[in-house]
This record gives structure tokens, C-alpha cells and sequence, in this order.
């Protein structure tokens, strides 16, 4: 009996390294393409941040925008939890559902381009996620109200 069970407990935590290790990889695949991480820069307020961007062909379109030049978007607050601006161009969308986190680089509606810095349900595209920075940094660098935001690579 303590034989079989000790098997059964082995077995399950091998099936947990298993699972961690596929969950690990499909996030690291999602956010870097094919190996290589894809990053775009994010000023505000003269400080910049880095967002790793996702593989999808709204992230794609962005960065190939990006590559003219950087795009500065006017951004308002919107609901407490994002800053909101237009792009000036539309973008393919990928919308699904999810529950955004702060930092959380999102196109809405195909022609807006959001920062989160906090959670909100809907279907949107993430673009990507910005890294480096705690929720509180990023919410105190947003500000509280109309911001300039300049995406560049």
C-alpha cells in the first residue's frame, strides 16, 4: 500500500514538472515569436520602458509601422485602469477575451493602443507587455491625467 502510493505521488509531481515546463514554453513562444524577443520602447514623461511584444499579426503591424518611425499618441484616462489614444491608422485585430494586468500594451477597436495599469475584462488584442516596472511605478508615471506616449523601437 505505501509502495502504491509513494508511485502515485511520484507520478503526479512528474506530470506537474510536465505541465509547468509546456506552460513555460508556450508563454516564452507567445511573447518572443520564434526565439528572438521582440521589444518595443515606451516613453512617458522622459523615462523609458521596454514592452516584449506578443506574436500575432497585430503586434507584427505595429512594429512595422514602428520602423517608419516612432508614433506619439496623445492618451487620456479612461476608467481608471488604462490610458487611452489613437493610433491614426488601423491595425489587423486578434480580439479575444481576456482580463487585462497592469502593464498590458492592448489595441482596442483596431485604432486605439492602450496601456493598462490595472485589470478591465473585454475582448481586446495584447500588442504586448511592458516589463521593468512595479503596477504602482507605472501608474504614478502615467499620472492622472492626459499623457504624451511616444512607441518607438
Amino acid at each position: 500500500m505505501k509502495r502504491t502510493a509513494i508511485v502515485i505521488l511520484l507520478a503526479l509531481l512528474l506530470l506537474a514538472s510536465c505541465q509547468n515546463r509546456a506552460t513555460a514554453t508556450t508563454i516564452t513562444e507567445t511573447a518572443t515569436g520564434t526565439g528572438d524577443v521582440r521589444t518595443m520602447n515606451i516613453t512617458v514623461n522622459g523615462r523609458t520602458l521596454t514592452a516584449v511584444m506578443e506574436n500575432n499579426s497585430s503586434a507584427d503591424a505595429l512594429l512595422e509601422l514602428l520602423e517608419k518611425g516612432p508614433i506619439e499618441v496623445a492618451m487620456h484616462d479612461y476608467g481608471s485602469f488604462e490610458k487611452v489614444g489613437s493610433l491614426g491608422t488601423s491595425l489587423p485585430r486578434n480580439d479575444t477575451p481576456i482580463t487585462t494586468r497592469p502593464g498590458d500594451v492592448i489595441l482596442y477597436q483596431g485604432n486605439q493602443i492602450t496601456i493598462y495599469y490595472d485589470q478591465n475584462s473585454w475582448n481586446f488584442t495584447r500588442l504586448g507587455r511592458i516589463t521593468g516596472i512595479g503596477d504602482d511605478a507605472l501608474r504614478s508615471l502615467l499620472g492622472s491625467g492626459n499623457v504624451t506616449v511616444t512607441f518607438s523601437l
